[in-house]
């Protein structure tokens, strides 16, 4: 594990011990940003924690975060998502995580997202594989997409109707899914990380922010998959992900992507 890796996994380590310990919390904090999204209160202390290490540990490194914004200017930049899923953590569902990646002339070289709720990690590292922590392997496995070939077999996640909607491809969503085995909206990061794992083959949508993404990219590339954006644009700028198995890639941009 890099040193770069391991500061990441105690990143992680922070903000898991601010974010769950105000989950289901009943003085939880909750606000509306002026892009009418909620925060909470526990959004903005598990940011600081981080920015407080990457302060102490890597001062000359860039951060671009939800919640404050970017600062610096260097060629390594962490992208942070203190918690990803801010609408389940404040409803008290366990889906959320903290998304933290590292990412070197605009391409990401390593992410982790961690998610105490449901009591997984997930983590890689270019060239070096992608794996995950969890009840069943404690010290870790190493993540294998699917080998699902045909749409026809495919199980997806579409994460939300509205996006697809908002963004003029609902047409596009349900000549997709018609095309595939299984259609469902798993939502957040879990949908990424069910890519990764093999045990969904597509996951996709709109209205995304580069911190949203970073994370994902090396996790769902590492275990062998594939990650664009819906048109099939590389990396997480573009405002929308399509995360595949890498066999179903072309197939689905083939139906969905404007290019």
């Amino acid at each position: 594990m890099s040193d770069d890796l391991d500061l990441a996994q105690r990143l992680a380590d922070a903000a898991d011990a601010v974010s769950a310990a105000r989950f289901r919390s009943s003085d939880l904090v909750v606000t509306t940003k002026p892009d009418m999204t909620p925060v909470s209160d526990a959004d903005r202390a598990a940011e600081e924690a981080i920015r407080a290490m990457l302060a102490s540990e890597r001062p000359d490194d860039s951060i671009l975060g939800e919640e404050f914004g970017t600062s610096g200017d260097s060629r390594r930049q962490w992208i942070v998502d203190p918690i990803d899923g801010t609408s389940n953590f404040v409803r008290g569902v366990p889906v959320w995580a903290t998304l933290i990646a590292l990412a070197v002339d605009g391409v990401p070289v390593l992410g982790v997202v961690s998610a105490p709720a449901l009591g997984k990690r997930w983590w890689a590292e270019r060239s070096e594989g992608a794996f995950v922590r969890d009840a069943e392997s404690p010290e870790g496995r190493r993540l294998q997409v699917s080998k699902v070939a045909a749409l026809a077999d495919a199980s997806i996640s579409y994460n939300s109707i509205q996006q697809w909607d908002w963004h003029g491809r609902l047409d596009e969503l349900v000549a997709l899914s018609r095309a595939v085995w299984r259609t469902r909206a798993y939502g957040d990061m879990w949908s990424y990380m069910m890519v990764a794992e093999g045990l969904i083959d597509v996951a996709g949508e709109f209205d995304l922010q580069p911190y949203d993404m970073a994370a994902l990219v090396p996790i769902i590339e590492e275990a062998g998959g594939t990650f664009t954006s819906a048109d099939g644009e590389p990396g997480p700028w573009h405002g929308s992900a399509l995360a595949s198995n890498g066999l179903l890639h072309e197939a689905v941009l083939d139906i969905i992507a404007r290019r």
